[in-house]
């Protein structure tokens, strides 16, 4: 029988920073755990069958490319405009040896874990 995602888990040294910039990003709420990390899902209900985004704390920082990245969809704005939003949230530019001229842009989050923005508008 297959298998469900239910979270994707993303390691940080300061979870509230990077949990509070893909909130922002995704346009959902941050959730703090006593335990000291956070999540979040669209719906905002633990219970719910939603895929997580699992935001906890590592002591050691980040020191080579994702294995492992989010590709983001536009939704109600075109890749450019997407593109500048993004940017004014903390992201920057990455380098990860990508070719020039590709559809999608590589990103990084304020501590560095890649993503990319693409194309294709999900509205």
């Amino acid at each position: 029988m297959p298998v469900f995602v239910s979270e994707i888990v993303i390691d940080c040294a300061d979870p509230e920073r990077v949990a509070t910039f893909w909130a922002e990003v995704l346009g959902w709420r941050a959730q703090r755990e006593p335990e000291g990390y956070f999540w979040m899902s669209e719906s905002g209900v633990d219970e719910e069958n939603d895929l997580k985004l699992i935001f906890v704390p590592v002591p050691e920082p980040k020191t080579v490319k994702n294995r492992v990245h989010l590709d983001l969809s536009p939704r109600g704005a075109d890749q450019e405009e997407e593109l500048q939003r993004l940017l004014g949230l903390g992201a920057r530019h990455a380098d990860i040896g990508q070719e020039a001229g590709l559809l999608w842009h590589v990103l990084a989050d304020p501590e560095g874990n890649e993503f990319c923005l693409l194309r294709t508008r999900r509205d």
